[in-house]
């Protein structure tokens, strides 16, 4: 059994869709247990409106969540960095220069890229949040606890 992380942080480029994803996720997963943040390299746009219906779905409110970039981070010191964008890893990559933890990359697709439909995006923003949801869980089990 491996020892959870006391501080994370997951990035993506514009904390908008895929990085607040798994923020409210590992929330939900480990409540308080951990410091859980998100960030992205850019500040470019507002949460993303499917971001909020699909988390909604599993009974997370991201309404609230305002997209910050690494520069407007609050707290500088984290035990594992989470990437979801190869724009984020090299950022992360970058910091690692300066302080020591360890930095792993998710490539993530941006659903956000996704045409069609009302319902097909909305699938595509459902298979990004289901995907984060079983990356999460198994890299950081809620040991002796039942499954959320």
């Amino acid at each position: 059994m491996s020892e959870l992380p006391s501080a994370i942080l997951f990035c993506c480029t514009m904390n908008a869709i895929r990085s607040p994803m798994a923020e409210g996720i590992m929330k939900l997963i480990h409540g308080r247990s951990i410091y859980v943040n998100s960030c992205g390299v850019r500040l470019g746009q507002e949460m993303d409106g499917f971001v909020i219906e699909v988390m909604d779905e599993i009974g997370i409110d991201l309404s609230d969540h305002e997209p910050k970039t690494f520069d407007q981070l609050e707290d500088s010191f984290y035990d594992q960095i989470i990437t979801l964008s190869p724009e984020a890893q090299h950022h992360a990559m970058d910091m690692t220069a300066y302080m020591d933890c360890e930095v792993t990359f998710w490539n993530t697709f941006d659903p956000s890229l996704t045409s069609g439909s009302r319902e097909q995006r909305l699938d595509a923003y459902r298979a990004v949040r289901d995907e984060l949801m079983t990356n999460i869980k198994r890299a950081f089990p809620r040991h002796g606890l039942a499954d959320v």
